[in-house]
This record gives structure tokens, C-alpha cells and sequence, in this order.
């Protein structure tokens, strides 16, 4: 038998706690209620598309032209150039550091002359609409803290994503879909690279209703999506009623926010099961759009599937479109295997930019590609040209970003003769989360949620909104 005074005290912390809990759903309710509309300025993109590369995309094979390498063959890194920046533990060991100079050919697309490997074979139609960016940096130098620091500004795990901290912003737009979207796909580069975790696109500390929402790569996109054997539409309607009405009187007994988003969540999943067969069901697409997404565009689960999905959902008003692609992690085997993960990516990527841009939808869509870091040029193993290698680099990278409010035609920043140190204009992720944001309408300065007596953002208390990109 409970004692009368642990009766008191389990009753004066369940008053504390509903008491506190109720005003957090109210504060965490009314930031959704106002979230509708762009918080701090006039937005420049209604939406994002971010094709996250996953494993790190070599910059000096595909964008950032290296001529004056060949002359440097086999040679040691120079120490002035390396200026003792630590290295990894798979190349920590070499006693030499020997040159690799890209096998690649590079060539200058489009009015502005932007410079791009011969691996693209579609991305330079769309050059015009570009805006690379080779200086990008990072402190992480693993895969995993990396991918994280992208995604949730800090390298430790348990942060909101970035596209949560939009969707607690802005809001949806398309109440019968999530404001947060995220689909993965393996590369053909190395199918058995670098796992991804949904911890990624997570919502971290934020209500859990902003979590990104995964579509599968088999079946149902998303699960029991179907309803089971014998229960139909207006059944499942009745239960999520009753269900409802058990968990409002929760709520109003204890006040935890987290009722709220459980109601809301059960309330999306049943309009989901109209809302995402639809958009999956691309048999109505015409056959030239189809061609113009690769021959992998029907096969569920492919880069190019999940492009044309993308598409698709942008046309819904998605709010946060993310594209995960394995298979950039090429410690070995480069020259084949970056081939394989170009033919992946390059005319899915090139079609979707072009598919945006005939409907409209480029002039209020930014569309993100890039990884979480860059590669050496000093070769991991052997110099032979079909086998090199390259190591992890956080120094400097490249990127691009194209559609709604980008300067397109453009290269922005500069990296040394060995692309290995930045000379001009650096741009750091906090600086490139900014801007993302910053085009949605958002200052990444005053989006902040009070948590455990400080009030985080997705920046940190870092970032500068990269202005000479902006158009």
C-alpha cells in the first residue's frame, strides 16, 4: 500500500509535469500555427531538393580542374601544402603521400564557362543554370560525423535534420502529405558503402510530427500504408475517431505536447493511404519524360526513380525533398567506380533540373548536390591509373546549387594548385545551411528552440548567409 506521503509527492509531480508539459504544447502548437508562412522575409524558394552524395564525391575529378597535377605525378605532397592537417587512420600510416592527377578531362560549358569533367555527359546542358561551389570545408574527417554535421549542424548524433527545422518553420503546404520527405538509393560506385541512419533525418529534440518521413524502396512507400484484410476505408475512419477522442482526454489530463503529434500523425497516415498512391503511380507520365530520367526510371529504389518522385513532389508543395545516394566512399578503384555512381546520377540530376525548369517549378525550387566532404589528391595505395584511390578531405570540396534565387553560370570560390587548401572565398556548411535557409525565407538566426535551458538552431552559433552566390 502507497504511504501517504509518496502519494503527495507522485501527485505534486504529475501536476508539475502537466502543468509545464500543457504551456510547451501550447508554445510548440502555436510555432506550427504560425508556420505557415515565411517567419523573417520575403522567400526566394517555396521549396528544397536536396540530393545529399553520400561517401564524399572527389571535387578534382568532377569539378575543380587540376591541369598543372600531371606535371606532379607520383611526386610527395609537399609538406607546405599539407601543413601537418591531420589525417585519417587508413592513410595515417603511408610513409609517402604520391600525387594522383584526375585521369579526367575537363571542358568549360554554357555563357559562363563553367568548368566540368568529361565523366558528366548531361550535366553541362543545364551549365547556365549552375552555381558550383569548390570552397566548401568542414571539420569532420570520418564519414559519420560528417553526413551528421550536413544534416544537423554538430557532429554528435541527436540534433534536429534540416529539413525538420524547416518543417517546424515553414509548415506544410499539402496537408495530405508530410512537409518532409526523404528517399535513399544505392550507387553502383560501391554498393556496400557507408550506411545511412534515420537519425539523419531526424527531429531531434523538436516535436516528433517533423521528422522526415522515409519512402521505402520496396512495396508500400510507407508501412501499412495498405489497409490489412477486411478492414475498409470508413472502418479505419471510425477507429482513428474513437482513437482521437481517448487520446484528447489524455492530453487534457496531462498536458504532454507529444498527444498532440501523435494525433496529428495518425490523421496524416490516413490521408496518405490516398494521397501517396497517387503520387507514386507514374504510369501517366508521358513517355519523352520518362527517356528523359534514364532507362532505371521505372525501377523502384533507383537514383533516377526517386528523381522523378522528387518531381513529383515538388508539384505538390513538399517542403523538404531529400535524395540520399550511396556509393561515393573510393579509397580504391576510383577511376571505375566514379563512373558507375556519373551513370547513376548525372542524367537523373541533369532531367529533374529540366523537368523543373518546363513546368515552372526551378523559379521557386533550390535544388542542393554535394556530399559531406572532398577527397585528397595524393593517391591511398597505388598510382596505377585504373586502381588509385583517394582519401577522406575536409579542407575543401565542391558543390552546386541551382534553381530559385541562385546565380546560375557560376564558380564561386577557389582552391590551392593540389585542391587541397582554400585561397578564396571559403564557405563553410554552417554558411551553406544558412543560405539554404535563408532563400526559404528563414534567418537562420532567430529560428531557435529552447531545449535543456538553451536555445539551439540548426547553425549553432555559426553561419554567414553566402550573398555573392545569391541572385
Amino acid at each position: 500500500m502507497i504511504s501517504p506521503l509518496a502519494l503527495q509527492d507522485t501527485l505534486n509531480r504529475r501536476i508539475f509535469l502537466r502543468n509545464s508539459a500543457a504551456a510547451l504544447g501550447s508554445t510548440a502548437l502555436g510555432s506550427l500555427m504560425a508556420g505557415n508562412t515565411p517567419l523573417h522575409h520575403a522567400p526566394k524558394a517555396k521549396r528544397v531538393i536536396y540530393l545529399f552524395q553520400s561517401g564524399a564525391p572527389s571535387q578534382m575529378d568532377l569539378f575543380d580542374p587540376k591541369p598543372q597535377m600531371a606535371k606532379e605525378r607520383g611526386k610527395d605532397l609537399p609538406e607546405s601544402i599539407r601543413k601537418g592537417q591531420r589525417l585519417t587512420t587508413m592513410t595515417s600510416g603511408q610513409k609517402r603521400f604520391p600525387v594522383a592527377p584526375s585521369m579526367f578531362k575537363f571542358a568549360q560549358h554554357g555563357k559562363g564557362g563553367t568548368w566540368l569533367s568529361e565523366l558528366w555527359k548531361h550535366l553541362p546542358t543545364v551549365a547556365d543554370d549552375l552555381c558550383v561551389i569548390r570552397s566548401m570545408h568542414t571539420e569532420a574527417i570520418n564519414h559519420d560525423p560528417a553526413i551528421t554535421f550536413c544534416q544537423t549542424g554538430s557532429q554528435l548524433a541527436g540534433r534536429p535534420s534540416i529539413g525538420s527545422w524547416l518543417s517546424y518553420g515553414l509548415g506544410s503546404t499539402n496537408r495530405d502529405l508530410p512537409a518532409y520527405v526523404v528517399m535513399t538509393s544505392f550507387g553502383t560506385g560501391r554498393p556496400d558503402d557507408q550506411p545511412l541512419y534515420d537519425r539523419l533525418w531526424s527531429s531531434g529534440f523538436l516535436p516528433t510530427q517533423h521528422q522526415g518521413v522515409k519512402f521505402r524502396n520496396k512495396g508500400d512507400p510507407v508501412l501499412y500504408l495498405s489497409n490489412p484484410a477486411g478492414v475498409t476505408r470508413e472502418l479505419r475512419r471510425g477507429m482513428l475517431d474513437e482513437l482521437s477522442q481517448l487520446n484528447q482526454k489524455d492530453h487534457q489530463q496531462f498536458g504532454d505536447p507529444e498527444t498532440l503529434t501523435r494525433i496529428a500523425q495518425y490523421e496524416m497516415a490516413f490521408r496518405m493511404q490516398t494521397s501517396v498512391p497517387d503520387l507514386v503511380d507514374v504510369s501517366k507520365e508521358p513517355q519523352h519524360i520518362l527517356d528523359m530520367y534514364g532507362p532505371d526510371v521505372m525501377k523502384p529504389g533507383t537514383y533516377a526513380a526517386n528523381c522523378l518522385l522528387a518531381r513529383r513532389l515538388a508539384e505538390r508543395d513538399v517542403r523538404c525533398i531529400q535524395l540520399f545516394h550511396m556509393g561515393w566512399d573510393h579509397h580504391g578503384g576510383l577511376p571505375k567506380a566514379i563512373q558507375g555512381q556519373i551513370n547513376d546520377t548525372d542524367q537523373p540530376t541533369t532531367a529533374l533540373i529540366k523537368d523543373l525548369k518546363q513546368r515552372g517549378l526551378l523559379d521557386d525550387t533550390l535544388i542542393v548536390w554535394g556530399g559531406e566532404f572532398g577527397r585528397t589528391i595524393y593517391s591511398q595505395g597505388t598510382l596505377s591509373e585504373t586502381t588509385y584511390g583517394r582519401d577522406h578531405h575536409p579542407r575543401c570540396f565542391s558543390m552546386f546549387m541551382a534553381g530559385a534565387g541562385i546565380k546560375g553560370g557560376m564558380t564561386y570560390g577557389e582552391t590551392d594548385d593540389y585542391s587541397y587548401n582554400i585561397v578564396k572565398d571559403p564557405v563553410h556548411v554552417h554558411d551553406l545551411n544558412a543560405t539554404i535557409m535563408h532563400l526559404l525565407g528563414v534567418d537562420h538566426e532567430r529560428l531557435t528552440y529552447r531545449f535543456q535551458g538553451r536555445d539551439y538552431r540548426l547553425t549553432d552559433i555559426h553561419g554567414t548567409v553566402v550573398k555573392p552566390v545569391l541572385a
